[in-house]
Formats: C-alpha cells, structure tokens, sequence
C-alpha cells in the first residue's frame, strides 16, 4: 500500500504521539474523519441550478 510498510507505519504514529500527545491523538483522528466526510458529501452534491431566464436588452425586444 503506496510503499509503507509496517516499520515506516510505526515510526510515523511514534512520531505523531510525541508531538500531539496521547490526549490529542483521538479528538484529532475524529477532526480527520469529519473533515473527510464533510469534503466528501459536498463534492458528491450537484451544484444548485439557476433556472431563471437571461432576458434580453431592450433594443433586441423592438426589432
């Protein structure tokens, strides 16, 4: 998977325990998920379409 292996995995959630902290580490994982299902659903929703109609100006309408 994308070259990581069980040993640079490690050495990588080491790393994130020493600098945010034992505490912090769930509360930000839950931020991630939520951030990431957030993105997801807004580019999964259709943009809103504007149905009103492009008038003409008024020099068109006489001729």
């Amino acid at each position: 998977m994308f070259g990581i292996g069980v040993q640079e995995l490690l050495i990588v959630l080491v790393i994130a325990l020493i600098v945010f902290g034992g505490k912090n580490l769930p509360r930000i994982g839950s931020d991630l998920g939520r951030s990431i299902r957030n993105f997801r659903s807004a580019v999964s929703q259709p943009d809103p379409i504007d149905v009103k109609p492009v008038e003409e100006p008024e020099d068109r309408r006489d001729a």
